[in-house]
């Protein structure tokens, strides 16, 4: 059970950054992904060329940051999996040396649980990867036919056993609220996720966006995803079995066995932390003389390595004003159980005596805790209605 009245003990973020990595090539494309991705295909000229840009462009940003240490590294995409492993060493190499840190940092990196890549693991452990976050999506076969996927419940299986041998940690990416399935269906795969000894569980609703296969089969009315009612029966299931198995629900969409199971990267980011962004049309949040900068590198793979030789890696480079970066805070801060620091809700004339932060503590949607403000188990399926509410 979680204790949601304990006040927690917040690390700060001054002084860190964190390093995000978008490597964009998969070797298939998921109907429902609308991520900056590729095939990965016959592309390994153009794969050494960007690693090239990507550590040049690293490098370039930690001059404009000056010193700092370094908090975490988080490989994404894309399928990083299917990164030479001495490619990902060189990288952290290079991290590690522009921005030292003071101990043992986690570095994560997103796998897919295909045979082949499983193969790969013990290799990009040696690199210097500790997590491994398994996009393994379901351990249903049909379901995965459906969602696209390479790899079987099998290879999954096989795959996360190998994975638990060699990570000393192990999350996995689960999708729920999919077409054709049942309560009794997800819950039989949250107990396969229990057993496999995952200690950090990301159940995601099955989202349709307009430009993806999924968008286009379901204005076509090939695709009919579960009624509202079925899709909140099923997140209302996620929490009660999750909380039951001991895993504490400290972000919207990420639940963990223990504090130190909790992703350290994310909760960087939530905590309004910097971190850079580094790989076709990565973002980054970078704490700059001129104030909190916004980057958004150029999402197009030739773009972006000759934008990183000429010195202009991104489309957007934007000083965040005080209102805004304090406006950010408070929708990043209220997807965790951390919250978010009243004082920011002050900045934003926002109080809890009176208002609609008022009217949603007293409905039941947020509540304070010491100096900080956060959703309450009720507000956080409608948290983007809660945080409409608070800004307009």
């Amino acid at each position: 059970m979680t204790d949601r009245s304990a006040v927690p003990l917040v690390p700060k973020t001054d002084g860190l950054v964190a390093l995000y990595v978008h490597w964009p090539y998969c070797a298939r494309i998921c109907p429902y992904c609308d991520f900056n991705v590729v095939r990965d295909r016959g592309r390994h000229e153009e794969q050494v060329r960007l690693v090239e840009a990507i550590r040049a462009d690293i490098r370039a940003q930690a001059e404009l940051l000056g010193p700092r240490q370094l908090a975490s590294v988080f490989f994404g995409g894309g399928t990083p999996s299917l990164m030479d492993p001495q490619a990902v060493a060189d990288i952290l190499d290079d991290a590690r040396a522009l921005f030292p840190p003071a101990g043992e940092i986690e570095v994560s990196l997103e796998a897919n649980p295909t045979d082949a890549e499983a193969g790969r693991y013990a290799a990009l452990a040696d690199a210097g990867i500790t997590r491994l976050s398994m996009g393994i999506q379901s351990f249903d076969d049909a379901a995965l036919k459906i969602l696209g996927r390479d790899h079987s419940a099998a290879s999954a299986r096989r795959a996360a056993a190998t994975a638990a041998a060699i990570f000393p940690r192990l999350s996995i990416d689960l999708i729920y609220a999919r077409p054709d399935q049942s309560i009794a269906d997800w819950k039989a795969e949250l107990g396969t996720a229990f057993d496999l000894g995952f200690e950090h569980i990301s159940p995601y609703q099955l989202t349709i966006e307009p430009t993806t296969a999924f968008g286009r089969a379901y204005a076509r009315g090939q695709l009919t995803p579960p009624d509202e009612d079925l899709a909140a029966a099923l997140y209302e299931t996620t929490q009660e079995v999750l909380e039951q198995q001991g895993f504490a629900a400290y972000e919207v969409s990420n639940h963990a066995k223990g504090v130190a199971a909790r992703s350290q990267h994310n909760l960087h980011v939530w905590r309004g932390g910097d971190y850079i962004g580094a790989g076709p049309g990565a973002h980054g949040r970078l704490g700059l003389g001129e104030g909190r900068t916004a980057t958004v590198a150029h999402r197009r793979i030739a773009d972006y390595i000759a934008g990183v030789q000429s010195g202009q890696p991104w489309t957007e480079r934007e000083t965040l004003s005080p209102l805004e970066a304090d406006e950010e805070r408070l929708l990043l801060g209220l997807r965790t159980v951390e919250g978010v620091e009243l004082e920011v809700l002050r900045r934003l004339e926002l109080d809890h005596g009176n208002g609609p932060m008022a009217e949603m503590i007293e409905e039941g949607f947020l509540e304070t805790f010491g100096e900080r403000l956060r959703a309450t188990p009720m507000g956080r399926p409608v948290l983007d209605s809660v945080l409409k509410r608070l800004l307009t």
